[in-house]
């Protein structure tokens, strides 16, 4: 029964380290902050609940678990208030959806 509970276990951590990491890579990678701020807002509550969800696996009925639920309702309920509050700080101050233009590297720069 444990070989079966730590598999498990490594498969939701496993699911929650690259939620996350995706999540990071769509912040580096996107060009402005709602873009940005959405790859990291759907990813987070994902990503965290897999990795607690694992942990609590492993805890088995405890009080470590109870904590780690509560843990888990906490970020459930705030993450997606914070983003909203970011985005609507930025929409407010008017803050352009900018896109970056990246030089093409086969095209050599124009002369002026």
């Amino acid at each position: 029964m444990t070989l079966i509970i730590d598999g498990l276990t490594a498969i939701f951590l496993a699911l929650g380290v690259f939620l996350a990491f995706t999540g990071a890579l769509g912040t580096l990678r996107f060009p402005d902050l709602y873009t940005r701020l959405h790859a990291s807002s759907i990813t987070d509550t994902l990503a965290s609940f897999m990795i607690l969800f694992g942990l609590m696996l492993q805890a088995g009925l405890t009080l470590i678990s109870v904590k780690l639920l509560l843990i888990f309702l906490f970020l459930w309920y705030t993450s997606p208030a914070s983003s909203h509050a970011l985005i609507r700080a930025a929409y407010l101050n008017r803050l352009p959806a900018r896109l970056i233009r990246r030089p093409n590297k086969e095209t050599p720069p124009s002369k002026p």
